[in-house]
């Protein structure tokens, strides 16, 4: 009898209204989690100094938190990526927006890329000069035109119609990437006059001058992933180069069936293998870990192929890695289960 009366009492609580919204609640709680980095390349720790790391460090906190707090608050992962790299761009120590790299000409010219995983709808510039914050006007592209990628001038004309900030080029100027033009121009002046030739004498450059991106990639509360890439490109780059970030599949991809990616390093290489999606697909179709996934094509794929690099990614259960197989690559990363981390050396 006394078992018959708590049973009931069990069911009559289970049935109550208060009790079934908690319940629903519970079930509907989605984890959210974003990472970030700021490029990856020859970093080398005997010259960082505590000053130099602290500086990057905060930045990337900085970003980092500002998209982990809107995710927090409800906000899409497309506005925590937004958010997150947009910062990154406002700041000189990275190759993107205010820090990018110049042309052999001296001039700069952005490029950047987003895809939502749960639409599949994309947005992609290049070559732009003029436009604040590129990866803004790549999710104008998404959202609001009937292409994917748009470029150089007509790319321009579409973030004044889309009233997005515009800048004189020299807005990009910075004398730390001023400097490594000069020094890699002299490389190249020299290696042409032995090689006779200059895309052999740009083969030559060391990793530095070609390296350096941002990204984000994010998942939110409904459980959508979001990946984005803004950049500068390559030093001393000519002819209108294009990298892999604005590339979709290469430099950036996300798919709500596997995963999200953000890609730096050398952009040829993550251009032919097609490294972001590449990624995912693995995850996808081999039913193999995200950590795993990643791993085979940062730390194999790419290693026997002669690429040099990083990714970050993330998927739909929050689960985040960020493997390189170079000297280092600036990241952080968040998450609701109170992990989060910021480092840039493998040993971090």
């Amino acid at each position: 009898m006394k078992n018959k009366i708590i049973l009931s009492t069990i069911l009559s609580i289970a049935s109550t209204p208060l009790f079934m919204v908690n319940m629903a609640q519970a079930h509907q709680e989605q984890a959210f989690a974003i990472a970030i980095h700021g490029g990856a390349g020859t970093i080398n720790k005997s010259k960082m100094t505590e000053k130099k790391r602290k500086a990057y460090e905060d930045k990337l906190k900085e970003a980092r938190d500002t998209g982990y707090a809107l995710l927090a608050d409800g906000k899409s992962s497309q506005t925590a990526v937004i958010a997150a790299i947009q910062i990154l761009e406002d700041s000189p120590l990275f190759n993107a927006g205010k820090g990018a790299v110049y042309t052999f000409d001296g001039e700069h010219e952005l490029d950047a890329s987003i895809m939502n995983g749960k639409t599949l709808n994309a947005g992609a510039v290049s070559g732009v000069k003029t436009v604040k914050s590129p990866i803004a006007l790549a999710e104008a592209v998404m959202e609001k035109s009937v292409h994917v990628m748009l470029s150089g001038e007509g790319a321009e004309v579409f973030a004044k119609q889309q009233g997005l900030e515009s800048v004189e080029n020299s807005y990009f100027d910075t004398d730390a990437r001023y400097q490594s033009l000069l020094k890699a121009k002299k490389q190249l002046a020299e290696k042409e006059k032995e090689l006779k030739d200059f895309q052999a004498a740009h083969q030559t450059l060391n990793n530095e001058y070609k390296f350096g991106t941002v990204g984000a990639v994010a998942l939110d509360k409904s459980g959508t992933i979001t990946a984005g890439t803004s950049t500068g490109g390559m030093t001393a780059k000519r002819f209108g180069r294009i990298g892999d970030a604005p590339i979709v599949g290469a430099g950036t991809y996300a798919n709500n069936d596997s995963c999200a990616v953000s890609a730096t390093g050398h952009g040829e290489y993550f251009i032919r293998y097609h490294v972001a999606a590449d990624i995912c697909a693995r995850m996808q179709y081999q039913g193999i870990s995200l950590e795993k996934a990643a791993d085979v094509v940062i730390n194999d794929v790419l290693v026997k192929a002669g690429g040099s690099g990083g990714v970050i990614a993330i998927d739909v259960a929050g689960n985040i890695t960020m493997p390189f197989n170079s000297t280092g690559m600036y990241r952080a990363s968040k998450s609701s289960n109170g992990e989060e981390f910021v480092g840039i050396f493998k040993d971090d």
